[in-house]
């Protein structure tokens, strides 16, 4: 426990060093200007000082370790936070033996796959037509799908099968 106070201790002496530097620096620059300037360059030296230091005092504790540190609690934090919740909502919908999002997520990646392979296949398809009509359209009498490793293989086991099958034979009497 003494060790969490010295901790936050630690980190609002470290935030209240930055802020007195950052107002030590503006009080230097309202009264660092040359007594015979006119009144609102006066102002917008101020003005111009006051941005400065504030700048330079936020990017200095913007990149202190301090800071570093309490967003990666903080992050880190939020992750388990998530975590916890959405397994905390699985667990509930499976108890109640609804669906969970984890299923919904799986169904979808499958029905993205199985879209993927119809789309390749119709794609395949297509360019074989597309082969077909350039054939016919220059008035060649050869077959592009035969040419392919696909079309002879697919021809001839339909006519090995013909050819095995028992109701093809016909009985002699």
């Amino acid at each position: 426990m003494s060790e969490s106070a010295d901790n936050v201790s630690e980190q609002l002496a470290a935030y209240q060093k930055i802020w007195m530097e950052t107002f030590s620096r503006m009080m230097q620059t309202a009264f660092a200007s040359p007594p015979d300037s006119a009144p609102p360059e006066i102002l917008r030296q101020m003005r111009s000082g006051i941005f400065q230091a504030l700048a330079q005092s936020w990017d200095e504790y913007l990149r202190s370790p301090q800071f570093a540190e309490g967003v990666k609690q903080w992050m880190d934090s939020a992750i388990f936070y998530r975590k916890m919740s959405n397994d905390l909502l699985t667990r509930t919908r499976h108890e109640t033996q609804d669906v969970a999002r984890q299923d919904i997520d799986s169904v979808l990646v499958a029905v993205r796959h199985l879209e993927k392979r119809l789309l390749d296949r119709m794609e395949e398809l297509s360019a074989r037509i597309e082969a077909v009509s350039r054939s016919k359209a220059n008035g060649s009498m050869n077959n592009p799908i035969t040419a392919s490793a696909k079309g002879p293989k697919l021809r001839n086991r339909r006519s090995s099968r013909s050819k095995a099958s028992p109701s093809a034979a016909k009985p002699k009497d």
